[in-house]
């Protein structure tokens, strides 16, 4: 079979081609038939995924970077008043001010500048992407580990895992399955703002690699004993391997290793 004239490999595009899965992502980024006041979709493509998030939307954003494929989605939403298509790259999105949802079938080769500018949105309430499985899988614990982007993000940001799709519900089929993030701003943050300095600062110190181990790293900033001290109240053996200490483990670290300094 002859691959359609408007695929694009460049821009990395894997169009959704099942309608229940378009229904399954919509769910699960507008979950409990709640009604969003305003949606930006990175990626339309051609309107599978916007056509089952427009009726939970107040407003939505529909952002599509091919120009062949713009005009096709203004067509078939002409009639859906809510639904704004927007011609251009979804990276030169100023974010919005007030309250705001995101979600897509994210470009695999964009991904994590995608991630980058929601977590950067002061606004950003949630954002549901489809991206590659084992990315997904990464950023949410999955493997039983955990990488400096998910650690650093975690007071203030909720990650899950929340779906997988075949690779066979895209067109044309990618090379692996997807996996459904779900990225929650946390109501509450689990530390004050005043804590989130020194909880960025351990935590790159911990993923330096400085020292050949976490318990080394975090040694050069605070004395063996605090960290020894620590790491017993966190219930972690001296030797783990900094990706396989969980967000509460780190949590505990952080709040043992900044107590001795609180007057």
């Amino acid at each position: 079979m002859a691959r359609p004239t408007h695929i694009s490999r460049a821009l990395s595009q894997n169009f959704l081609a099942d309608r229940a899965t378009a229904e399954y992502v919509a769910r699960l980024a507008v979950p409990h038939g709640r009604q969003v006041p305003l949606l930006l979709e990175v990626g339309a493509g051609k309107g599978a995924l916007t056509a089952k998030l427009a009726p939970h939307c107040d407003e939505l954003h529909a952002h599509e970077i091919d120009p062949r494929l713009v005009p096709k989605l203004r067509t078939r939403f002409s009639t859906t008043p809510q639904v704004h298509v927007v011609a251009g790259d979804f990276m030169d999105t100023r974010p919005p001010r007030t309250p705001f949802s995101v979600a897509g079938n994210v470009p695999f080769s964009r991904t994590a500048d995608i991630v980058d500018w929601c977590l950067r949105a002061p606004a950003l309430t949630d954002a549901t992407l489809l991206t590659q499985l084992e990315y997904a899988r990464k950023r949410t614990g999955d493997y039983g580990s955990w990488t400096l982007l998910t650690i650093r993000s975690w007071p203030r940001y909720e990650w899950r895992l929340v779906g997988r799709v075949d690779r066979r519900r895209f067109s044309p089929v990618p090379r692996v399955d997807a996996g459904i993030v779900r990225i929650e701003r946390r109501r509450t943050p689990l530390l004050e703002p005043a804590a989130l300095r020194d909880w960025r600062y351990l935590v790159e110190l911990g993923f330096s690699g400085v020292g050949g181990s976490l318990h080394a790293s975090l040694r050069r900033a605070h004395p063996r004993r605090r960290v020894d001290a620590a790491f017993r109240a966190a219930c972690l053996d001296p030797r783990v391997l900094v990706g396989e200490v969980s967000p509460d483990h780190w949590l505990r670290l952080h709040e043992e290793l900044t107590s001795y300094r609180r007057p």
